[in-house]
């Protein structure tokens, strides 16, 4: 593909809820624009933008692809992103390289649960948005509904820029409402748009002016005058307006069927965008910021936003260029380490095809291969300028995963590793408290997916578990305990004789260790040694295997012998005295208390709110916002290792949920007691 400047480029992000047609509507664009010799389909695994076998052998997207689409003069650089809600990291990844997104909606269910996290995101970035009701060919469209379920969903003026003509096996054409011309078929011929039509074209086209002549002063004034619009100041102001977000167009079609995508593509090149009409603002110091435009003269500033891991090609670093021009052979610096790296392969990509240049222009879209020390959310520049990366969710599903033979431990770490650095959600964390890996994810479809992805890739195999809640042991009152150690093998022995109190401390201020020893009780050289000693099991915990944490551990008398005490013996005294004082101490288990935020359907409110309390969760408060709840609540991490597919399963899976640790706190006695023995059971298993 030739190389474009930046204000013939428009890069677009393809969103919308899963099955609604998002790589079909690409795979079309591609084929219309001549960049394949057939239409791939979904279903046969056959498309450009799901390449990876994952994708092909589920049948959904999983990564976010980049496909170019030239048109005439132009070049579309398509990102279709996965609709399945367990890779929302891909979204936010394609948004933050876009200018623009391209929502879909399914002709006959509407706004659906994944449309409205797309919406979400699309503010988060405040960015243009244009809306394609896709499938008019279905058995029951209906355009006019499904226009009405947004409008009703989400704020802004939503406005149709193109009417169907028909629907369902009837469905042969669009009627464009700025230039009043109908297009036929998939070739997009030009037709008389039908009579019977004229009614419903009228109302339309005068909405569409309305709306044209708010977005600027000047159109606004000659239109109250009683002044026609002509149709280039009607195109002037719906593209002001769509590009500032005040309007969002809603055009329509048939992806499968083709039709009414040429239009929607000739709106796309006039509605999104440029490279060269956006302004990227870069923190430049703590007040100080940088304005970046797209002047293909400028310092070079570009961003890494994926990166795939081949075993053939090696590391695949997708990069937009923000400013001046990447090329071959060239030099930049990697921000984030400081280190200065050559350029040696740079390509154009469509899929999983890779096309060499010796340069990629300010607004573009390529990939870097083999250049180690570049990681996601990487700037690559020539000014100390880095680009902000986006704000990607916490992790919601977790297991704990154990390499499945010894081959597989030695590699698992580094497969696991190079897994999180491909995806932004993946989080991959060694709990001390519970002495397992955990693999952290979106949900199970997410999980599973990196779990085939570590042996295919990487050949790793594991097994994965529900994780173990971390729990963690406290006391609740002062004690004090005695203990001394006294050992005789016949030559020099072994003595050490403490006293020592253990005391509760706040939340969160882990353990603290002193000594109120004097006049020599205990030499001031084996003090420290006692403190080994407690350290030594603070990890191990007294009760049930877990760290202690927030307690005070004080030394307060004591005695020695000048020949037999050294500092193991004050160790294993220091050990053993401790363990004794906090079995006094009315030691308890804490279990991790979680923020939750839960959104639902209305209709759902009340299971949830019920189920919540089932799983000794605390309501904090609840609010409504188009036609769903979002209810506030904390609850115990050991209530929801599972809880997305049990939300799913309540709320036909439209329910989502956040969650974020907030502290620890004491697990009722009646609990704490099943934990323990669980525990000691477990232990005896292991033995």
């Amino acid at each position: 593909m030739a190389e474009f400047a930046s204000d013939k480029i428009r890069n677009v992000t393809i969103l919308g809820h899963g099955s609604s047609g998002k790589t079909s509507l690409v795979e079309a664009l591609l084929f219309n624009g001549g960049g394949s010799s057939r239409v791939g389909r979904v279903e046969d695994g056959s498309t450009v933008a799901d390449w990876d076998p994952e994708e092909q052998r589920r049948g959904i997207s999983i990564n976010l692809s980049v496909v170019p689409v030239q048109f005439e003069d132009t070049k579309l650089n398509l990102v279709d992103t996965p609709g399945y809600l367990d890779f929302v990291g891909e979204v936010i990844s394609g948004l933050g390289v876009s200018e623009a997104g391209l929502v879909l909606l399914d002709s006959v269910a509407g706004v659906e649960v994944g449309t409205e996290l797309a919406w979400e995101q699309l503010d988060g970035v405040n960015k243009p948005r244009l809306i394609f009701v896709n499938k008019m060919d279905r058995e029951n469209a209906n355009f006019e509904t499904a226009v009405a379920s947004a409008t009703e969903t989400f704020d802004g003026t939503i406005l149709p820029f193109q009417l169907p003509i028909g629907s369902g096996e009837e469905f042969e054409g669009i009627v464009n409402l700025v230039d009043m011309k109908a297009y036929m078929g998939s070739e997009g011929a030009v037709a008389e748009i039908p009579s019977e039509m004229d009614d419903a074209v009228e109302e339309a086209r005068q909405n569409l002016v309305d709306a044209a002549a708010e977005t600027d002063d000047e159109l606004i004034m000659k239109y109250l005058e009683g002044e026609e619009l002509t149709e280039e100041e009607v195109r002037q102001g719906l593209r002001q307006g769509v590009q500032g977000g005040q309007i969002i167009p809603v055009f329509c079609g048939s992806a499968i069927q083709n039709i009414g995508l040429f239009s929607l593509v000739r709106a796309l090149r006039s509605y999104v965008p440029s490279p060269a009409d956006t302004i990227v603002e870069v923190p430049n110091g703590e007040e100080d910021v940088e304005a970046i435009s797209a002047d293909p003269d400028g310092a070079v500033t570009a961003y890494v936003f994926k990166t795939i891991v081949d075993r053939y090609v090696g590391r695949m670093s997708y990069v937009r260029v923000f400013s001046g021009a990447l090329a071959v052979d060239s030099s930049a610096t990697i921000q984030r380490s400081g280190d200065r790296v050559k350029i040696q392969n740079l390509f154009h990509v469509s899929g999983k095809e890779l096309d060499a240049v010796t340069s990629l222009q300010a607004g573009d879209i390529g990939v870097i291969t083999k250049m180690d020390g570049l990681k996601t959310s990487d700037t690559l520049s020539d000014q100390q300028l880095t680009l902000p990366s986006p704000e990607y969710p916490k992790p919601l599903y977790s297991v704990a995963v154990m390499p499945a033979t010894k081959a597989d431990s030695a590699k698992m770490g580094q497969g696991l590793q190079a897994l999180a650095e491909e995806n932004p959600t993946l989080q991959v964390e060694y709990v001390t408290a519970t002495k397992q890996n955990i693999l952290q994810g979106m949900g199970d479809t997410h999980i599973d997916v990196a779990i085939r992805s570590l042996d295919s890739k990487f050949g790793v195999k594991v097994d994965t578990a529900v994780p173990r809640v971390p729990y963690q042991e406290t006391v609740t009152r002062p004690a004090s305990a005695h203990y001394r150690h006294k050992k005789q093998t016949g030559g020099a022995g072994q003595f050490a004789d403490v006293e020592l109190r253990v005391e509760p401390m706040d939340r969160g201020d882990g353990f603290a260790y002193d000594s109120e020893v004097f006049g020599g009780a205990i030499p001031s050289v084996f003090i420290p040694s006692i403190e080994k000693g407690i350290r030594q099991i603070l990890d191990q915990g007294v009760i049930a295997g877990f760290p202690i944490v927030d307690v005070k551990a004080v030394v307060f008398d004591g005695k020695h012998h000048p020949v037999d005490s050294k500092d193991i013996a004050f160790q294993t005294a220091g050990r053993e005295v401790f363990k004794i004082a906090m079995q006094e101490a009315r030691p308890v288990l804490l279990e991790p208390i979680y923020t939750m935020r839960v959104t639902v359907p209305d209709e759902f409110m009340g299971d949830v709110m019920g189920d919540l309390n089932n799983r000794r969760g605390r309501v904090l408060g609840m609010e409504n916002r188009n036609n769903r709840a979002i209810i506030n609540a904390e609850i115990p991490l050991a209530e929801i290792l599972r809880y997305g597919t049990d939300l799913r399963s309540m709320t036909q899976g439209r329910g989502i949920y956040t969650i974020e640790f907030g502290r620890y706190e004491p697990v009722p006695s009646h609990l704490a007691d099943q934990v323990i023995s669980q525990s000691k059971e477990e232990e005896g298993e292991q033995e």
